[in-house]
């Protein structure tokens, strides 16, 4: 891929062009993104409460280069859509500075959510915050209004807005539009499911929030208790409340990865009225092919955040995840891991929240740098066909083996197309299929059935 160089000017130009670049008006632009598409401007409109109306905007783009999506057996790489000078002065004219740096960095600053922002947006109004989502909350703005100080509202307005910088963050550089579905549970709460498929750059990316309550079933129940919970209801009855967001991203190029994120809160009130709580969840990546450089930019931006909170809680959740996403009857992990927790309780519920809400923040800036540092890279049928396998050995994990997707199906009036949206579009199953010794592809396998440490 062709490489566009920056040279620093000075300290004065450098911090006011990352001032530039960040700022919350601007919302995610990157210089290569400035030279390499055209921007077009999409508005959806729904009803929010009466005599309002309901605005969330995007932006749309449109390629210049088609990489992502055809194929050449020419080059590894395809080349930016301008030429050297050209790009270089594009870039200098949209950023205002010239800066030695290598492409993830550029790409952190142009999908970092400025602190500043997230911290005044959430000391504002509610109703204010809830404008930028992808759709109104699962609960009514006027019932977070009155139990803002209250953790289901407080972890509602997180999963949101995880919801919707994600979804804005992939329609910038797919150039596609979420399906913003709402869905309602006769048994209580409903849930936001958006989805986009067969875009440019990914063909399947949906991100789901759901907001569920009523009474455990007895399997759900025994899948709790088989965790160690210890859950006295009454009469047989056990009301709960679970909410989360979850997200999985399948690209059409075998070079840019999958990625999942889950992060979610749980309530169970008992027979005396006392209620057990605890959060979970995690952010994962899925690569075909191994690059290390992708990697170690995945689990520093994890490991950076857990270590806000403690210095264990990446070793300790990294190796967790390895653990959890591990196809027992292949032998080999889903993919190269990350962060993963469950049932954390302690040591206190403000405290775990704040871990979350630091580890739900990364999930924008560990993925969308990698993306961009692909978006342009050719690829060939036979690395089509390896994506494809390994997609099938993603599936497997998710039908067998994961927590989330057995709780749901166990849940009366859950939504199954969103439940199973983390599938894959397409994917195959070769009979015996092993890659020859020294391959690309016999690497990433090697890395599979031996997890590295990345960091």
């Amino acid at each position: 891929m062709a490489t566009i160089v920056f040279y620093s000017v000075n300290k004065t130009a450098h911090s006011a062009a990352r001032r530039c670049l960040t700022s919350p008006l601007k919302g995610l632009a990157s210089a290569g993104e400035s030279v390499s598409r055209l921007a077009s401007t999409h508005s959806r409109s729904v009803p929010l409460l009466p005599g309002t109306r309901w605005f969330s905007r995007g932006t749309g783009v449109r390629f210049m280069s088609h990489g992502t999506a055809g194929r050449s057996g020419n080059t590894r790489r395809g080349a930016l859509a301008l030429s050297g000078a050209a790009a270089v002065t594009a870039a200098a004219a949209v950023a205002g500075f010239l800066a030695n740096t290598d492409h993830f960095q550029r790409a952190e600053m142009a999908t970092r959510v400025p602190r500043a922002a997230k911290e005044t947006g959430e000391e504002a109004d509610i109703l204010q915050r809830c404008r930028g989502f992808m759709s109104p909350p699962v609960t009514d703005i006027s019932v977070l209004q009155g139990n803002k100080d209250e953790m289901r509202t407080k972890m509602e307005m997180l999963i949101m807005e995880t919801q919707a910088d994600f979804c804005k963050a992939l329609e910038k550089v797919d150039g596609g539009t979420f399906r913003v579905d709402r869905w309602k549970r006769k048994e209580g709460g409903g849930g936001i499911s958006c989805v986009m498929q067969d875009g440019k750059v990914f063909e399947k990316a949906g991100v789901n929030v759901s907001v569920v309550f009523g009474n455990l079933t007895e399997e759900a129940a025994k899948q709790m208790r088989s965790r160690g919970k210890v859950l006295k209801g009454k009469d047989g009855k056990l009301p709960f409340v679970a909410m989360g967001v979850s997200s999985v991203i399948h690209p059409k190029n075998p070079h840019i990865p999958t990625v999942h994120f889950n992060y979610r809160y749980f309530e169970i009130e008992e027979e005396d009225g006392t209620k057990q709580w605890w959060f979970g969840g995690g952010t994962d990546l899925t690569p075909v092919y191994i690059d290390k450089e992708d990697a170690f930019h995945f689990h520093k931006t994890l490991k950076e955040a857990c270590d806000k909170h403690h210095p264990q809680h990446y070793p300790d959740f990294k190796k967790w995840c390895d653990r959890y996403f591990y196809v027992r009857h292949r032998g080999e992990t889903r993919g190269i891991g990350g962060i993963f927790f469950d049932d954390l309780d302690s040591p206190n519920q403000e405290e775990v929240f704040s871990f979350v809400k630091s580890c739900a923040r990364t999930v924008v800036p560990c993925y969308l740098p990698i993306v961009y540092k692909h978006l342009n890279d050719s690829f060939s049928d036979e690395e089509k066909d390896w994506q494809q396998v390994r997609r099938g050995r993603y599936v497997e994990f998710n039908l067998v083996y994961d927590r989330g997707v057995k709780f749901g199906l166990a849940t009366p009036g859950s939504r199954i197309e969103s439940i199973l949206m983390s599938l894959p579009l397409t994917a195959r199953w070769e009979y015996m299929h092993e890659p020859a010794k020294g391959t690309r592809e016999a690497e990433m396998l090697d890395a599979l059935r031996n997890p590295k440490d990345w960091v």
